[in-house]
């Protein structure tokens, strides 16, 4: 039965998302505009991205910083292509107190310029590199248009940003960060993705080029997941970043930065999600099971006290849900929130030495015997609804996703369904803007590696130098 507090999503997916954010209690509106609330639920997915995608960069050597949130203009003002990309969405505190600043400051829309100001005073010699530093932090971009977790002014993320003492390695790191977000996204959040270079249109400001992961959301709109970009030497040399090399001459460092924010939760909400509410993959769960006693009998909430601390003591997080409501909503609420794993108990349960376990995923129930080895029988259940769900959303993807060989292809695929589309491209930055005419669409990334298919451009028809993936984005 479906919840009549979430409108379906096949019936209008913005407003389908719009209540599974509210009912879920991920996030709610604040009185600052563009501005949003992450209440507990979303706050303690954010927690767990922190905890398993960190763990991952601290496993490649990369360290956790903290730096300014203000920036003066002065130092924004150096590298003059990252000025130009960011100048219509930067916030400006031009007052302290009540006396007006000799130099406005910048509140950080990205990190680059206190970064490369910070190793142009330590780096000295190429025994201080690399240097592979990350910060978990909120950034502001005065943003027209914004949804909660989608597009915000103020939005959190990680920002790495490393310096190294060759091109080599550099481009090594940029190409290894983009493998850590594809792995995370694939293996613990069962997102499927694409991936490739950026155009050159479409790359950060100031980058050499630009790496990006790209997923796609149920309804056919594509999602920017994280990107890893390559500085060479721009950065270095507008910040004067320069050590003593290996032949003892001064050089220009090597510089990469990388990203990704908690539009990530909006990723989770819009690939897995169903009208019933959210679907949470287990690895990131932060809840892994709800334990409903059914009934208010002395012998129910014994055996849930009981299976509660098993699993607790095996290290799976669950929580009895206690409070006055029915079962029914208790089981509504489970399934809203995305708990992956239900555990019901009740006198007819216990009679038959038997509990019930239900999987958010399927909304199966299956009955299983109280003398089972519990907490290994839920960690399989675990791996089967993670597999579960990456194999519905591949499926998706691979179902929303056309081969097209002309703008009229693309306009006729559009008309009944957004997806990814694959066409090859010229190259000329002209073709790549003509494909906006058709509903907004974009260039997601260039596959690396993938000769064209079709082999004439998709906007022109001259021959085609790339194979490109086009979308619409959020």
């Amino acid at each position: 039965m479906k919840n009549k507090a979430i409108t379906s999503r096949d019936v209008d997916f913005a407003q389908w998302y719009t209540d599974v954010v509210r009912v879920a209690r991920l996030a709610a509106y604040s009185n600052v505009k563009g501005c949003t609330i992450m209440e507990p639920n979303g706050y303690a997915l954010w927690e767990e991205i922190q905890n398993k995608l960190g763990g991952m960069l601290k496993a490649t050597g990369h360290q956790n910083v903290a730096f300014p949130l203000l920036i003066p203009e002065n130092l924004l003002n150096k590298e003059k292509e990252l000025v130009k990309g960011f100048a219509p969405e930067v916030a400006w505190v031009t007052i302290g107190g009540q006396v007006e600043l000799k130099e406005k400051l910048c509140i950080r829309p990205t990190s680059e310029t206190l970064f490369s100001d910070y190793y142009s005073q330590v780096v000295k010699t190429h025994k201080d590199l690399p240097m592979k530093y990350n910060q978990w932090c909120s950034v502001m971009r005065w943003e027209k248009e914004t949804r909660p977790f989608l597009r915000g002014r103020e939005f959190f993320w990680q920002e790495g940003h490393t310096v190294h003492a060759t091109a080599a390695e550099a481009e090594k790191e940029t190409y290894d960060i983009l493998h850590i977000y594809r792995t995370f996204l694939e293996d613990t959040l069962a997102i499927p993705v694409i991936w490739g270079r950026k155009t050159e249109s479409e790359k950060f400001a100031g980058a050499v080029y630009t790496l990006t992961v790209e997923a796609l959301m149920y309804n056919g709109v594509a999602l920017q997941s994280g990107t890893s970009h390559y500085f060479g030497q721009r950065f270095s040399e507008a910040y004067d970043i320069r050590f003593l090399n290996l032949d003892h001459e001064m050089e220009y460092a090597y510089q990469t930065s990388w990203g990704m924010s908690s539009r990530i939760i909006g990723a989770i909400i819009m690939v897995h999600g169903d009208d019933n509410g959210l679907i949470i993959p287990p690895r990131i769960a932060p809840i892994k099971a709800v334990i409903v006693g059914i009934g208010e009998d002395e012998a129910v909430m014994k055996a849930a006290e009981e299976t509660e601390a098993l699993l607790k003591q095996a290290g799976l997080t669950c929580y009895i849900d206690r409070s006055d409501k029915s079962p029914g909503y208790k089981f509504a609420q489970s399934e809203v929130n995305g708990i992956p794993l239900r555990i019901e108990i009740g006198l007819r349960d216990l009679s038959e030495n038997k509990i019930t376990v239900a999987r958010r995923d399927t909304r199966e129930k299956i009955a299983v015997s109280r003398d089972i080895d519990l907490p290994a029988y839920l960690e399989k259940l675990q791996n089967d609804i993670h597999d579960n769900l990456y194999g519905r959303a591949r499926a998706r993807m691979e179902q929303l996703t056309f081969v097209a060989k002309d703008k009229a292809e693309v306009a006729a695929i559009m008309a009944k369904q957004a997806g990814f589309i694959k066409g090859d491209w010229c190259g000329r930055h002209e073709c790549e803007e003509s494909m906006k005419e058709i509903s907004g669409m974009k260039s997601r990334c260039i596959l690396e590696g993938v000769a064209p298919q079709i082999g004439k451009c998709i906007a022109c028809g001259a021959p085609a130098k790339h194979a490109v993936v086009w979308g619409i984005q959020y």
